[in-house]
């Protein structure tokens, strides 16, 4: 059929902006549409602000906690409205050399500002602020319209002046109590960061300990670093009420021991993610969706063959670097029809408090359930020279691997640099490089990496039985002590 372009992207957050790209560079028409500003969550309200203000947080802890590196300890006068003035500079920098409109414009790329919606399964309408409405056509269409924060049904909620990750950012005055509900990434690093600076945070979770999707030691750790800075946890935790009381808010909660009441001047709600969906009328392109978001199959594709979904939209991945992943996924089986598939065996991700915790492939659980046969290598950031060095001693590497030939399987990080490490598991599982192949390859001292290969040498460590000391020695007459190194000597 003829069309006005060969790709429609809907959405221009990290997915959108990927796929539009991606595409012009294969040589496709390409048309991008935005109801907002291109650079989606990640720029606006996610990523790059939250980091931003987690860097000035750190700045902060580190100046109250100098005489760990020999010098005085300096309380700081935080300057709160200064700090978020220099979040909002950061993110208008980044969307200003990354995501503004010219950049994809340059590209070859057309770009609409309005809201898309279906007409057919290959053509869309977009409505322009200005109220004017216009029509495009595409040979394929990929959707990638985010997700935005989750609000869940809670009594009196619409009578307090709560805030998300998306008006969290917008804020001047520094609260001095604050609620987080969800103990979640977002509800982590912002718990964090905003006790660093001086605010009185408690944090309300359902769950019986944070990030419940991560290892459960390496999390229990965190927590733990996260209470002694002040955090307050109330774990098993299910708010039913909050009433605006004057200028402050009271949150009503049942837990297992009883009902508990807070009194605070600020909520955040970091209770997930829900895929936007509304208003892409998306029956009329005859396109599968739910509340859940429009799932795809490995290759992206949603049950209508020439119309891809990518990024939180399909509700599979809440990840900026997924978004990207899946779009590449999507571009490669429209515009090349190569067999291209998610590859959803060595996903990453990284919660970025201090210190980080990081996560990639299974767990031992999924190991145990599927009968793999398994051993977990670990090695303590308190033996990493650089962690030393630097006095960011808490931390701990863990490594799930095949025990006779060194496969990696899964690991989990809790420490500084972990999201670093974590890709460098990342790049070995899927390209089969296994702990011998870490543990022969040269790193350079004393580099945070280091971290890496002294975990590959205790799989060596252990690989070395006494039997194959004792032939050594009979063989060649050598007169050293046999070792035989237990499961938990650091080597």
């Amino acid at each position: 059929m003829t069309t006005d372009y060969d790709v429609i992207v809907i959405g221009a957050g990290a997915g959108g902006l990927s796929a539009a790209g991606i595409a012009t560079n294969l040589g496709a028409k390409t048309l991008m549409i935005e109801r907002e500003n291109l650079g989606g969550d990640c720029t606006w309200t996610g990523c790059v602000p939250s980091k931003t203000l987690l860097k000035a947080a750190k700045v902060v802890q580190q100046a109250r906690h100098a005489s760990k590196y020999g010098l005085t300890d300096h309380e700081m006068e935080v300057d709160f409205q200064g700090v978020m003035q220099h979040v909002r500079e950061v993110r208008q920098e980044v969307y200003e050399d990354a995501d503004a409109p010219e950049i994809f414009e340059d590209m070859g790329i057309d770009v609409r500002i309005g809201n898309a919606q279906f007409l057919d399964s290959h053509t869309v309408s977009i409505t322009h602020e200005e109220g004017t409405t216009t029509q495009a056509s595409g040979r394929y269409i990929v959707v990638a319209t985010g997700a935005s924060a989750l609000v869940p049904p809670i009594e009196g909620l619409d009578t307090v002046d709560y805030h998300t990750n998306e008006s969290l950012f917008e804020i001047d005055e520094q609260p001095e109590r604050m609620a987080v509900v969800g103990a979640g990434p977002i509800g982590s690093e912002m718990a964090q960061a905003f006790t660093r600076l001086g605010t009185d945070v408690t944090v309300l979770e359902m769950a019986e300990q944070i990030l419940p999707n991560d290892d459960y030691e390496l999390a229990c750790m965190l927590q733990d670093v996260l209470e002694d800075e002040g955090v307050r946890y109330c774990f098993e935790a299910r708010v039913n009420e909050v009433a605006q009381e004057g200028d402050g808010i009271t949150i009503q909660a049942d837990t297992d021991e009883g009902p508990v009441e807070t009194e605070v001047d600020t909520l955040l709600l970091a209770t997930g993610r829900s895929p936007n969906v509304d208003g892409l009328n998306l029956d009329a392109a005859g396109v599968e969706h739910s509340r859940k978001g429009v799932p795809v199959d490995d290759k992206c594709r949603t049950n209508q063959s020439h119309i891809f979904a990518v990024g939180d939209v399909t509700g599979r991945y809440q990840f900026t670097h997924m978004s990207g992943h899946m779009a590449k996924v999507a571009v490669m089986n429209a515009l090349l029809k190569m067999p291209s598939k998610i590859d959803v065996d060595h996903v990453p991700w990284v919660t970025y408090t201090e210190p980080e915790l990081a996560h990639v492939g299974a767990f031992p659980e999924d190991l145990d359930a599927a009968g793999t046969s398994y051993e977990t290598y670990r090695f303590p950031y308190s033996k990493l020279d650089r962690a030393i060095t630097e006095g960011e001693t808490t931390g701990l590497i863990k490594v799930h691997v095949k025990d006779l030939t060194g496969t990696i399987l899964g690991a989990s990080i809790l420490g500084a640099h972990a999201g670093e490490f974590i890709s460098t598991f990342t790049l070995a599982m899927r390209n089969g490089v296994t702990l011998r192949n870490i543990g022969d390859t040269i790193h350079p001292y004393p580099a945070w990496g280091e971290g890496v290969r002294r975990v590959a040498d205790q799989w060596y460590v252990q690989k070395q039985s006494p039997t194959f000391t004792k032939a050594l020695q009979k063989l060649f007459g050598y007169r050293g002590p046999v070792l035989d190194h237990d499961r938990d000597t650091i080597i």
